[in-house]
């Protein structure tokens, strides 16, 4: 069986309290399932072309942090781009070290998937555009259903402690009352860490 390849955009080292515990290293990937109106993905791709790695060329790429992720807990956070489309990658790279796995997901791909994720991952940063099904179209081009089926199937995989979800206000899409109304019903599907901020469109 052939390894997996991630298809890397970028490593951004020496990060704290962004996206996740401790010291972080950022590794943005390419590839998404969504066409998200504010997407900064495109910029990436249109600046740089990935360069496909391995999970050994990426741990030997990123390891000169170690000390750092091991005195704060710390690690790598896969984004994107969806990190989760390269599950089985991560689940590689999950066995070359010990630190902490976060990754930034948008939870809109395959249910094995997501079920894959929860067995080497540490912590979810789940990106909830809104739970309003119209809205979540207009701005990703994607089925809302999708994002909380995988969702509800995260949660009853690992807890509600492992996820946090971000709900934004996006202008000319999705306004405070939308940002409210998601993360009621986000509550009640049993998220307990909401992250709730506004974009800011430049």
């Amino acid at each position: 069986m052939s390894e997996a390849v991630y298809p890397l955009l970028g490593v951004s080292r020496h990060r704290m309290g962004i996206d996740g515990e401790g010291v972080t290293t950022l590794i943005a990937g390419a590839g998404c399932t969504l066409k998200c109106a504010y997407c900064i993905n495109k910029r990436l791709l249109a600046e740089k072309k990935p360069k496909p790695v391995t999970a050994r060329e990426l741990f030997d790429l990123v390891k000169v942090d170690d000390l750092y992720f091991r005195a704060t807990n710390g690690g790598v956070t896969f984004g994107g781009g969806e990190s989760l489309l390269h599950a089985g990658f991560i689940s590689e790279f999950r066995a070359l070290c010990t630190w902490t796995i976060n990754v930034e997901t948008s939870l809109n791909v395959p249910a094995e998937k997501v079920s894959l994720s929860a067995g080497c991952v540490d912590r979810f940063i789940v990106d909830c555009k809104s739970l309003d099904p119209a809205v979540y179209f207009r701005y990703t081009g994607g089925e809302e259903a999708v994002f909380e089926d995988n969702l509800r199937l995260l949660i009853a995989l690992v807890g509600s402690e492992r996820i946090i979800v971000r709900v934004p206000v996006i202008p000319d899409h999705a306004d405070a009352e939308s940002q409210r109304k998601s993360a009621e019903k986000l509550r009640e599907m049993g998220v307990t860490h909401l992250d709730l901020f506004n974009y800011v469109i430049k």
